[in-house]
């Protein structure tokens, strides 16, 4: 099949475009073993890419913790604040956007992650400042998240863009699920820390373990 030329790209942000993946996990792990438990890879892969809500109602119940979920994720984001000043691109992230910008190819970031933090990710990363659309999980236009495609299809909206025609980048099967089920050239960046079985990405349009090994045919540039 060949596919539309792309005319936007709509990337995740943690783990996609920002290492911040690893301080999720850091937190989980603290707030887990305050109440003796162990928060897993296996648990982590779950609800990696997917809603903040449905995501902790799986630990909480996972694990059985005695807090609701929304005290999981007050408390997480504690400790999450606390990592955030560490926050540092992916490899090749920032190259790639440029070499996207060069092309005139507007950008947008759709994350499932909330506003408020979102933007504290952002502020101190010059290279995400002139994003075309920035799409959050909490955005009350959103009927489902990841691995629906809502987050997907809006960030298009926003952007004015046909969804045939558009790029996604994510790190997660919640991601890739969401922006395949959106009619989008879905590309993988599998990161290695997260022991995700390789099979679980087979119907990306491209698989890659760093940002830096895309060539501008897989971006649908060439």
């Amino acid at each position: 099949m060949t596919l539309a030329p792309i005319t936007h790209a709509i990337f995740d942000l943690d783990g996609t475009l920002l290492d911040t993946e690893t301080l999720y996990t850091e937190a989980a792990i603290v707030v887990c073993r305050r109440y003796g438990a162990e928060y897993s890879l296996e648990i982590k892969r779950t609800v990696m890419g997917g809603d903040t809500m449905v995501g902790a109602h799986h630990v909480v119940q996972t694990l059985a913790l005695p807090i609701a979920p929304d005290q999981y994720i007050a408390e997480r984001e504690v400790e999450l604040h606390a990592l955030l000043a560490q926050v540092v691109p992916m490899p090749g992230a920032i190259a790639l956007l440029e070499a996207l910008r060069a092309r005139r190819i507007p950008i947008a970031v759709a994350t499932s992650g909330h506003r408020a933090i979102t933007q504290q990710k952002l502020q101190n990363q010059p290279f995400l400042k002139d994003l075309a659309a920035l799409v959050c999980g909490d955005d009350p236009r959103l009927e489902r998240p990841k691995p629906a495609p809502d987050i997907y299809l809006l960030a298009a909206s926003e952007l004015g863009a046909d969804p045939g025609t558009c790029l996604v980048v994510e790190d997660s099967v919640n991601g890739l699920r969401a922006g395949l089920a959106a009619g989008m050239r879905t590309i993988a960046l599998v990161d290695p820390r997260w022991g995700y079985d390789p099979s679980a990405f087979a119907a990306a349009h491209c698989v890659v373990s760093s940002l830096g090994e895309l060539t501008l045919e897989q971006l649908g540039l060439g």
